[in-house]
């Protein structure tokens, strides 16, 4: 992200809408905000059925958010919608402040080519000065030259980070250990399951985007380690695709073997945010991914409680395996750490098992899978000792003469 300046931080923030205004859309704006480093000197809500393609808002309101700025000093005017070069410009000339749409490092790329005629200060000429303007350089072409100086620098430390992201994530293919990655709404608490998953002590902070840069731990899981990846956390409406450092932590995601799907679970709009969650998923190729839903902030919902929801014979597809937990608490955390490693095939039985010559198919399997450690045949078909991992163990346990697997298996506790 780039640096920002201390002065013109006191922002007015407009929130357009069509039809009913949701609160949340507000609230979520409103976090932006003050993420990004701003103080909220007010915020005035604008209806738009049909956008100005001037202003994005009509005069009417325009005069509105003018007499509001001036009220209240704000300095800065922040937009909750996209804005075109000209509406941004326009708005710029009229409220005499900067204004900015809800993209960010998307707005210090396109800034260059919106400082047109911005505030008459961009117009003037200035005698030259060593190493900030040439000769009869405008102040215009000096901002246009420094923020292009500034997207070059930006971009080469981007491409730096890719470059040690995919060493890190060849590394990893190379060490044989399964990769699973944190996704989630923001402020789900990917953060802070991260943490107590594995004490790496990353930052976590009850506000948007508190985690840009993806940082990546091992993991101990019973049955084996694996590579747990945290990552940002997806907003509605946000231009993932300008975004560099999502593109970072979104690669995570993509190339992980399993996701851990984080939900705060006393969000009345869980189901919603799951959902855009999914199509951001799918946009960027990580939408077939196995994942398992992770309910945290149970501690938040009076008399809930840690527990798995199998999917097992559960016919609707809506309604995926759950488990619910309290990562601020540490409740169901071991109940997650078993869930994660049986999905992930860490966990194992092993044992001895007769196969009678009726189950050649079963030992078929069972050789393709290459868990056997021994055979040895008699007149009474095959005895044979098996490695297998708990979840190919409970398919084969599910199937034709499955019941001399099922002998190996651990009686489920309640939770199952």
């Amino acid at each position: 992200m780039f640096d920002r300046s201390k002065r013109g931080e006191h922002a007015l923030l407009i929130q357009p809408h069509a039809g009913r205004l949701e609160e949340d859309v507000l609230e979520e704006f409103t976090d932006l905000a003050r993420s990004a480093g701003a103080s909220i000197a007010a915020t005035v809500t604008a209806r738009i059925d049909r956008p100005n393609p001037s202003t994005l808002i009509g005069s009417g309101k325009l005069d509105e958010v003018k007499a509001m700025a001036d009220a209240t000093g704000a300095d800065l005017v922040l937009v909750n919608h996209a804005l075109t070069p000209v509406q941004e410009r326009n708005l710029e000339k009229f409220l005499e402040r900067r204004v900015i749409d809800r993209t960010e490092l998307a707005q210090l790329r396109h800034l260059a080519t919106r400082l047109v005629r911005g505030w008459t200060h961009l117009e003037r000429q200035r005698g030259g000065s060593i190493g900030l303007r040439g000769p009869g350089e405008t102040q215009l072409e000096t901002d246009r030259r420094l923020l292009q100086k500034r997207v070059e620098q930006l971009q080469k430390r981007l491409d730096k980070v890719e470059v040690q992201r995919t060493q890190m994530r060849r590394a990893r293919v190379r060490s044989e250990m399964p990769r699973v990655a944190l996704v989630g709404y923001t402020n789900a608490g990917k953060s802070t399951l991260f943490n107590a998953l594995t004490g790496a002590g990353a930052y976590a902070a009850d506000q948007l985007f508190a985690t840009l840069d993806p940082t990546v731990r091992r993991i101990a899981l019973p049955g084996g380690n694996a590579m747990l990846a945290d990552t940002v956390g997806f907003v509605r409406d946000l231009p993932h695709e300008l975004v560099a450092a999502f593109r970072s932590t979104l690669s995570e995601a993509r190339e992980a073997d399993f996701l851990l799907h984080l939900v705060d679970a006393a969000d009345p709009l869980r189901e919603e945010r799951i959902a855009q969650v999914d199509e951001v998923l799918q946009a960027v190729g990580a939408g077939d991914l196995p994942q398992l839903l992770v309910f945290n902030k149970i501690d938040r919902i009076e008399g809930a409680d840690v527990r798995h929801d199998a999917q097992d014979g559960v016919p609707d597809e809506a309604r995926r395996e759950r488990v619910w937990i309290s990562a601020r608490d540490g409740r169901g955390l071991d109940l997650l750490q078993s869930v994660l490693g049986k999905r992930l095939g860490l966990q194992h039985v092993t044992g001895r098992v007769r196969l009678p010559p009726s189950a050649g198919r079963l030992r078929s399997r069972l050789h393709q899978l290459e868990v056997i450690r021994s055979e040895q045949a008699d007149e009474e078909g095959w005895l044979i000792e098996v490695d297998i991992p708990i979840a190919e163990a409970e398919k084969l346990a599910a199937g034709a003469d499955g019941q001399v697997i099922r002998a190996l298996l651990p009686e489920r506790g309640p939770e199952w």
